[in-house]
């Protein structure tokens, strides 16, 4: 599975010389919340801070600490802050914010490259630069050295670990349209499947299990798994669907159908298979809501996996 910490040390391996971008502090409206980071070398970029006039001063300003020969960005201003790291402040310079009168205009200042150092930007988020946020950014801008790189390196295996889980139960058409749409998220994705063919072509960095037993899949994931039911089966749908209802960790809980096939479940699920109404209540069908009438596959992965982000991500809170 493709992991954060894969494509990190991929790129820590291809640039000896990198800086450390990260937001110490937001205020107001931002593009990216306080703690949210990106690594810059002189050739290529990891991540982002939000984009914008921001990003490229954070990108110019970090090449300029590297030593690299980057042109500048359009626009400049706000305040600068140098330091030694772990030390007190040894220079400071404050720009007026001002647009540049140029395509590119040099920025007010250029960073000493050097181990140890570290660049603070402060800088208000309007018409001055080209965005229109309104709120103001703190960026600290450092080198990484050998133990930074660690660091980082546990810190996106840590995150990776730690990713929700998501458990796409049939590898249909839709099936596979959503483990697209997934394979594109901060998720651990598991397809399960009971047949071999179906399995075929599915995205390098999803899971996929072949079982002629699906059920046992949802017994033996972690809690706050989400899963999302599709098989080619209806009467294996409800299998699966009433084992995960049993589950009081699971995040989400959803079917591919109608309303004739929940109304069909609903009746299976309190007669035969020993459910409740308040599990019952858990279930979300059909998948992606109703307020769209497109049956295409695509779309409704698209529609489904907002859906499912969004109970991972409230459920986090």
């Amino acid at each position: 599975m493709s992991t954060t910490a894969k494509s990190l040390r991929a790129f820590l391996d291809a640039a000896p010389a990198v800086a450390l971008v990260e937001v110490a502090e937001a205020k107001g409206s931002t593009p990216r919340e306080k703690g949210a980071w990106m690594l810059v070398s002189p050739q290529r970029i990891f991540g982002t801070i939000g984009g914008g006039q921001l990003e490229f001063m954070a990108i110019d300003t970090a090449r300029a600490m590297l030593g690299a020969d980057a042109p500048p960005s359009p626009l400049w201003g706000g305040s600068i802050r140098e330091a030694e790291r772990g030390g007190g402040e040894v220079a400071s310079e404050h720009a007026v914010i001002t647009p540049a009168p140029a395509p590119r205009a040099d920025p007010p200042h250029n960073p000493h490259k050097g181990e140890g150092k570290e660049i603070t930007l402060d800088i208000p988020l309007g018409p001055e630069i080209g965005q229109c946020c309104g709120g103001r950014v703190e960026v600290a801008i450092s080198n990484v050295d050998g133990a930074m790189r660690a660091e980082l390196l546990a810190s996106a295996e840590a995150s990776d670990a730690a990713r929700p889980h998501v458990h796409v139960f049939g590898g249909g058409h839709v099936g596979h349209a959503l483990a697209s749409a997934f394979a594109l998220l901060p998720l651990n994705v598991v397809v399960v499947e009971t047949r071999a063919d179906a399995l075929e072509g599915m995205p390098d960095n999803v899971v996929t299990r072949l079982t002629p037993m699906p059920e046992e899949m949802v017994r033996e994931a972690p809690a706050g798994t989400a899963f999302v039911v599709l098989t080619h089966d209806h009467a294996l749908d409800f299998l699966i669907v009433a084992e995960a209802l049993k589950r009081d960790d699971a995040a989400y809980v959803g079917m591919i159908g109608s309303k004739t096939k929940k109304a069909t479940f609903r009746s299976w699920f309190l007669k035969t298979a020993g459910g409740s109404e308040a599990q019952y209540a858990r279930l979300v069908c059909p998948i992606g809501g109703d307020g769209v009438k497109d049956k295409r596959p695509a779309v409704i992965a698209a529609l489904a996996a907002a859906e499912i982000m969004t109970a991972l991500v409230l459920r986090a809170k």
